[in-house]
């Protein structure tokens, strides 16, 4: 650190880069959470959400890339269930990822059948309790869905790190 004032074009090569993402974490009315299947990488699991425009805010973006992706359209309230931060230190990619999960409620067996999947982004869509998603999920991804569901069931929030 240098206590000499830097332009910002020059200070912003000092510091961290991140991208960043949002999404809304749904269940049914059973409490199973409903997530979709990566079309892109095939053993992935995940909810709507995507990666922010300039000029979005994490909100903003969850709420569009859920109307992209599922035809929902997410009227509820500004909930934040969990912040990902995931290091890309030592990786191909220049800069790290940061994401911001918000709470998308409950949906019925009514809205979840008039999910209209865009083929380019998911494949298929399933509702499982939270333990049979940790037979069919990554270790690392299950974490994250058991710590977004526990802190949806307790009203906290969740900080994960990968």
């Amino acid at each position: 650190m240098t206590n000499t004032w830097l332009p910002p074009e020059q200070y912003m090569e000092t510091i961290a880069r991140a991208t960043s993402y949002a999404c809304l974490y749904f269940t049914d009315t059973r409490g199973r959470p409903v997530q979709l299947k990566a079309a892109y990488h095939t053993e992935t699991w995940q909810w709507p959400g995507g990666n922010m425009e300039a000029g979005e805010t994490p909100w903003e973006c969850a709420v569009r890339e859920c109307l992209e992706e599922t035809g929902l359209r997410f009227e509820g309230e500004k909930k934040l269930l969990a912040v990902q931060f995931i290091s890309r230190h030592g990786h191909d990619w220049p800069a790290n990822h940061v994401g911001f999960i918000f709470d998308g409620g409950t949906l019925t067996d009514e809205e979840i059948a008039g999910i209209a999947l865009d083929p380019e982004e998911h494949t298929e869509l399933r509702v499982r309790t939270v333990e049979e998603w940790r037979q069919i999920m990554a270790p690392a991804n299950f974490a994250r869905l058991a710590a977004v569901d526990e802190a949806r069931r307790t009203g906290s929030v969740a900080y994960l790190e990968r």
